[in-house]
């Protein structure tokens, strides 16, 4: 069964075909996908990686999480669901209501 890892801390300079490379050096590879800016297209550093077996992703984990590529020190570890986002984008505050102090 296959398993996705989250790789996180790298470099902002570091493609997609160089987290793809370092994964493949310890099996099969079916999804690489580093996650971009949607408005700068520009790396966010960091990426998710699933690998063709558990025993696989276990082997990328104690062989990749610390290693060092392209100077940072890289993080890896299973990636855990997605949270679900509140549909709000108010902050905690109540839109379009301004308040004021009622004086007495």
């Amino acid at each position: 069964m296959a398993t996705k890892l989250f790789v996180g801390n790298l470099s902002y300079n570091t493609t997609e075909g160089d987290v793809l490379e370092l994964f493949q050096q310890v099996g099969t590879v079916q999804t690489c996908e580093l996650i971009v800016d949607k408005f700068t297209n520009k790396s966010r550093g960091f990426a998710f990686v699933t690998m063709g077996s558990e025993a696989e992703a276990g082997q990328a984990i104690s062989r990749f999480n610390g290693y060092q590529l392209d100077g940072r020190s890289i993080t890896v570890n299973e990636a855990r669901p997605r949270e679900e986002r509140s549909g709000s984008f108010s902050g905690g505050r109540t839109a379009g209501r301004k308040f004021s102090r009622s004086r007495a």
